[in-house]
């Protein structure tokens, strides 16, 4: 009962991230974030997050906003060839990762079971997640895109206990509107956000857990649907790709609120 009231105590965080990919060389990512945090001045009611390329966390550690990194090997170090761990992500400035971003899955092929190492990895270090799911074009299409996202959550990130899951950011990639030519409408993304919240509620048995989540939208966000997309009351915010590589456009996006 105790954590119960806790957990309701808690308002959800407002956050706008900026996922860089493979995109930018170092004078341009230094550019980039101290063009943001010009323009950011007193906003304080959404949280700004930046993932760069990992090899530039350094040069923009000292920045107001928080870094974060893209990808992360689990293991604490070893024969991982182009891999690298917590440790040396964490010393070199980032302060909170990604976690199962459609890309990594996809082109490389991270299964649910190793995500969920990964999530384990970041909870022993004490590393703030943002957690990505999604579906593609093929599941919702068949009209079963709630289960395919629950069936992540479930087999990556629902063994956390209530305490830790309700500091992870999740995120929803709609995978078959990205670059597919087809667009997500507003009340398709509430609709997901508002069904990840109810199995969060399921799982956990408790609506103040699934209240204290924040879930971000990750269907090609901009500064033209941001404002209706951030109104719907399951969206707290934007993992954002391309608009995130132009600093008015992702001050727009996060001024949407």
């Amino acid at each position: 009962m105790v954590k119960e009231k806790l957990f309701a105590k808690m308002s959800r965080k407002k956050i706008v991230a900026g996922n860089w990919k493979m995109n930018l060389i170092a004078q341009e990512a230094i550019a980039l974030v101290e063009a943001i945090a010009q323009l950011k001045q007193n906003n304080t009611a959404v949280e700004l997050m930046v993932f760069p390329p990992a090899i530039y966390l350094q040069a923009l550690q000292h920045t107001s906003l928080k870094v974060g990194a893209q990808n992360f090997h689990p293991a604490e170090k070893g024969a991982f060839t182009g891999e690298l761990s917590l440790n040396q992500l964490k010393d070199v400035g980032a302060s909170i990762v990604l976690i199962g971003h459609s890309e990594r899955r996809e082109l490389f092929l991270e299964s649910n079971s190793f995500l969920k190492e990964k999530v384990d990895a970041a909870i022993a270090h004490k590393m703030p997640i943002i957690f990505c799911c999604g579906e593609p074009l093929s599941i919702r299409e068949a009209g079963t895109a709630l289960e395919f996202v629950t069936q992540q959550l479930t087999e990556s990130l629902f063994h956390l206990s209530p305490a830790q899951i309700v500091d992870v950011t999740i995120a929803y990639e709609p995978i078959w509107a990205i670059g597919t030519g087809k667009t997500a409408t507003v009340e398709e993304a509430e609709a997901m956000h508002k069904g990840i919240r109810a199995a969060i509620e399921a799982h956990y048995q408790s609506s103040e857990i699934a209240d204290s989540v924040s879930i971000l939208y990750g269907g090609s966000c901009n500064a033209t649907n941001a404002a209706e997309l951030f109104a719907c009351p399951n969206v707290d915010g934007g993992l954002i790709g391309g608009a995130a590589l132009d600093a008015a456009s992702f001050i727009a996006i996060a001024n949407a609120f």
